[in-house]
């Protein structure tokens, strides 16, 4: 008898164990998707982790492997075995990890469907949910659960499914979805038997009256050239209208007649490069000699960093060292941090490499992920691929070469679900399982990966010139404090230099960028008289305020709500706004420069892809003159055109409670001023603070990388940080504030039993609750030289130890390793 162990997609610690049946023993292998029923009713997809012959030893009857959804694996032999690394370093389930891997299209899951019972007839009054749910049917013999739930509107249909089937009205079953679809699309050829000139002249002859489907006809030989078997090409339906400017009807009348003859054929997602290739750039003799360094480095270390100021060109040198690994029959992963600067890239990429070019990130339709995944998978061309921090889970053959720009960005740790992986440290062992090299790329690049190139781990290139010879941007910074003091800012978020700058640069037909990192109108609303705030029904924060949607919204769980007309605490009717986010930005330049064209690129405006695409189009052809952002601007965009850039409140960046706020502060400022003069004209940078003379700020200034280096190496030594320290946070949630209290303290105990001075806290976070959950966090600072695996056994033993406890159930724990 044989045996499958195998992963589910649900937070599950271990594989489970299935029997094989005897038609399938040869067939079952390890990487291939089989459907196994799991719990009382639910079927899932799982992944074949091993093939065995062992006995599980349960009590129970061991559940048979109901179906194989593959002839051959959907994964490659590395990828689990980096999953298997993912879900030891990073503290999570491995069926975390394989929810976060593959692509939904990939992993089959049963819904309940309910079929009505036509024959039914109430003997007594329905309550009214039951008739709504009876109702949905309108015609229809089976809904699904999800479907009952949306016509219905009511948020639980299962109650009131279960009284239904009490009294025999509906039947339940579990049926699965469908995953991925392949696209499919009509095409048009000529039937068979009026191929000869003799015959099909025929046919010209009969359709003389019907004009219509003549002109259709002679679109459909001189689109498709049948009669010319050394030009003949394949005409879609959608094409062929287009092309001879018909209609359906008429179509379906030739189709009738048989004289043509439709087909489906199934056709890509992925939009095939249809510009003609560019050659290389060449490299100025910087990037050439930064080029020949990275090469030497690699012949002796796996990692290098290059760090590289603003609009040095690292793109150039980068895409030099793919072109090469390219031509090797290797394939190359280019990570970036963030879907927008995707957009600009796959546009400079496509011209260079055509459709060697894979672009992969969330913003796609999980139909054309599951695409990409399956070119991967079955294709053994050397690809690029070009995405965000998921792509690391792609079935690559063989890497050769990874790139991480913007290798300090943060939003390359994932926060949540599980797994809370950091793609960037996850990409070099990845790398590493490939045999391939990995190339760091920033302006102002983070702590840790510079402190490990100067301590020899990594190898280090500096490229210090701008491409060109552009000037670095001069930064200036005002002191709006003394401004507000004066009231020269009384009324307004700009101080008259920075308008001075937008009015010179709009008149020189040049762009600006204004940088705000908070979205909204109003970070706050207050009353006026007694100073109360709306606050957040399930965590404790309060509401901003975006008058565009006129309502207070929570940034943590989504509730909103309309905003307060009267003060339910004094009664009074009169509000303020406190502070400002990009909304009040855009309002109030709009009133300055009436005429000027504004975009806004935030989180509100740029949801779907095709508005970020849109919004950075737009202020790339010079139809937006002024854009407003966060910081989604600072992440490597190029704009050839922008002269000034206004960074309006620098202390809002640096007054976080968190050891990295002044490094994130200085690379966000920095990054965001290197937007500005990357031509041949130099750059103006807006400043404005109430902290003119803070270190941070004069460190921006001067684009001070080393000195801000070394300031907070001191910091971190003497406090026990990254990177001398390895930080583990175990977060605990629960609804009971008294138990989480109980229950941390006694998890911290049991830890600092065995890890001693280690382990901090348990400490009440900032934001005490979110989305109902009370939260309190124990901290771990373990050596860098210690070994980590016997530190992961002695939190999985004092887990387990916890989990004997009865109120310790009522909390959901989570391991974040490395936190940002």
């Amino acid at each position: 008898m044989k045996y499958a162990d195998v992963i589910l997609p649900l937070p599950l610690e271990n594989s489970y164990t299935y029997r094989i049946p005897d038609d399938l023993a040869k067939a079952v292998i390890p990487g291939c998707r089989v459907i196994v029923h799991f719990g009382k009713k639910r079927y899932y997809t799982a992944i074949v982790l091993e093939v065995h012959n062992r006995q599980p030893s349960t009590d129970y009857e061991t559940k048979e492997i109901y179906a194989l959804l593959d002839a051959t694996p959907i994964l490659r032999r590395p990828q689990l075995r980096f999953w298997q690394w993912i879900s030891s370093y990073y503290l999570c389930k491995l069926g975390d990890v394989y929810k976060a891997a593959l692509p939904s299209g990939l992993k089959l899951e049963s819904e309940t469907a309910v079929t009505i019972n036509e024959d039914f007839e109430a003997d007594s009054q329905l309550r009214p949910n039951e008739q709504s749910v009876l109702d949905a049917f309108s015609g229809a013999l089976k809904l699904t659960v999800s479907q009952l739930e949306k016509k219905t509107g009511l948020r639980n249909v299962m109650p009131v499914v279960a009284s239904l089937m009490a009294r025999g009205a509906v039947e339940v079953s579990e049926e699965l979805k469908r995953g991925f679809v392949a696209k499919t699309q009509t095409y048009i050829r000529l039937n068979e038997r009026y191929l000869q000139e003799d015959v099909l002249k025929k046919v010209f002859d009969e359709l003389k009256r019907a004009k219509k489907q003549e002109i259709l006809l002679i679109g459909f030989l001189e689109l498709s050239h049948t009669l010319n078997p050394s030009l003949i090409q394949e005409v879609s339906k959608k094409e062929l209208l287009e092309y001879s400017h018909s209609s359906s009807n008429v179509l379906d009348s030739l189709l009738k007649r048989e004289i043509l003859v439709a087909y489906e054929k199934e056709v890509g997602r992925l939009q095939a490069s249809v510009c003609r290739l560019q050659s290389l750039n060449p490299l100025s003799s910087h990037q050439e000699k930064a080029y020949n360094e990275i090469h030497e480095i690699f012949k002796s270390k796996e990692v290098c960093l290059l760090h590289g100021v603003t609009s040095s060109g690292k793109t150039e040198v980068y895409v030099r060292l793919i072109d090469e690994v390219l031509k090797l029959g290797r394939q190359v992963l280019y990570l970036l941090p963030e879907i927008a600067i995707t957009t600009q890239l796959t546009e400079r990429l496509a011209r260079l490499f055509g459709n060697k070019l894979l672009v992969y990130h969330s913003k796609f339709s999980d139909n054309e992920r599951v695409e990409i995944w399956n070119k991967l998978l079955h294709s053994n061309e050397p690809f690029v691929v070009l995405g965000v921090r998921s792509s690391l889970f792609l079935p690559f053959k063989d890497l050769g070469l990874v790139v991480i720009d913007e290798e300090h960005e943060n939003t390359y740790k994932q926060q949540d679900p599980a797994p809370r992986y950091h793609a960037r440290n996850a990409a070099i062992v990845l790398a590493g399982m490939h045999g391939a090299k990995t190339l760091l790329g920033s302006a102002t690049p983070s702590i840790d990966s510079y402190f490990n190139a100067n301590t020899g781990k990594y190898g280090l290139v500096e490229l210090k010139v701008r491409y060109g010879q552009c000037l670095e941007p001069e930064i200036i910074p005002v002191n709006i404090k003394e401004l507000r003091r004066k009231k020269i800012m009384k009324e307004t978020l700009f101080s008259p230099l920075l308008i001075e700058k937008i009015e010179l640069a709009l008149a020189n037909k040049e762009q600006i960028i204004l940088f705000q990192n908070r979205r909204g109108f109003a970070p706050l609303m207050e009353c006026a008289t007694c100073g109360w705030i709306p606050h957040c029904k399930n965590c404790d924060v309060s509401l901003t305020y975006h008058k565009q949607q006129n309502n207070l919204t929570c940034h943590y769980c989504g509730y909103t709500q309309r905003p307060v007309q009267v003060c339910p605490q004094c009664q009074e009717t009169g509000f303020k706004m406190m502070g400002f986010g990009t909304e009040k930005v855009e309002e109030e330049i709009v009133s300055l420069f009436p005429s000027v064209k504004i975009e806004r690129l935030d989180f509100d405006t740029a949801r779907t892809r095709k508005a970020y695409e849109r919004i950075i189009a737009d202020f790339e052809k010079g139809k937006t003159q002024l854009l407003i952002g966060t910081q989604m601007l600072s992440k490597g965009l190029d704009f050839g055109n922008v002269s000034v850039v206004g960074i309006l409140n620098a202390d809002s960046l640096m007054n976080f409670p968190d050891f990295r706020a002044h490094e994130r502060a200085f690379q966000l400022m920095v990054q965001v001023s290197g937007r500005a003069g990357r031509r041949d004209k130099q750059g103006t940078v807006i400043l404005q603070t109430s902290q003119p003379d803070h270190p941070i700020i004069q460190l921006v200034q001067d684009v001070d990388y080393k000195n801000m280096l070394q300031l907070q190496l001191s910091e971190r030594s003497m406090f026990r940080y990254p990177p001398y320290f390895r930080l583990i946070v175990v977060v605990l949630r629960s609804r009971s504030e008294s138990v989480l209290q109980e229950m941390s303290t006694l998890f911290a105990h049991k830890l600092q039993s065995q890890l001693g001075e280690r382990v901090l806290g348990p400490v009440t976070p900032p934001v005490t609750r979110i989305q109902t959950l009370y939260i309190r966090k124990i901290l771990l600072k373990i050596e860098i030289a210690a070994a980590i695996a016997p530190v992961r056994e002695i939190i999985e033993t004092v887990h387990t130890e916890m989990q004997g406890y009865p109120p310790f159930k009522q909390l959901l724990v989570h391991y974040d390793v490395d936190p940002v």
